[in-house]
């Protein structure tokens, strides 16, 4: 990932392309290593109004919305849900259309200085090939 007057920042990405990865997305897990995310790629643009939750993730993510040439549109944090079996998530929607969402540890984009017009995936996601629905 490049963001304007920095190094690039190498990430090591778990890639999410097909509906059944998308849906468990970092559920049950208990924490995310440094320097690594999740990448979820749809071979459709996906609309504004699409978002991502956080049930059964106990620690804070930053998503960045790409669109289809890996460029950062929006930025969204992301706090656990206090308690999914008892209340529903909230839902965090993009608020722009999107072709890839990536998922790191909350504060790890505006450490490296990535922002929304001015970052972008160093390889692109695009739109989606193969069998990613």
């Amino acid at each position: 990932m490049t963001a304007p007057a920095r190094a690039p920042w190498s990430l090591h990405v778990e890639l999410a392309d097909s509906a059944a990865q998308r849906e468990q997305g970092l559920m049950g897990r208990s924490s995310l290593p440094a320097d690594t995310g999740m990448l979820f790629r749809y071979t459709n643009p996906q609309p504004p109004e699409a978002g991502f939750w956080m049930p059964h993730v106990p620690f804070p993510l930053d998503i960045a919305f790409l669109d289809a040439d890996g460029e950062v549109k929006a930025i969204r944090t992301m706090p656990p849900c206090p308690n999914p079996e008892r209340a529903p998530c909230p839902t965090y929607p993009a608020g722009v259309p999107f072709h890839a969402a990536l998922e790191v540890n909350a504060g790890a984009l505006a450490k490296h200085g990535v922002r929304p017009g001015r970052s972008r995936v160093g390889t692109c996601p695009g739109a989606a090939k193969g069998n990613r629905d």
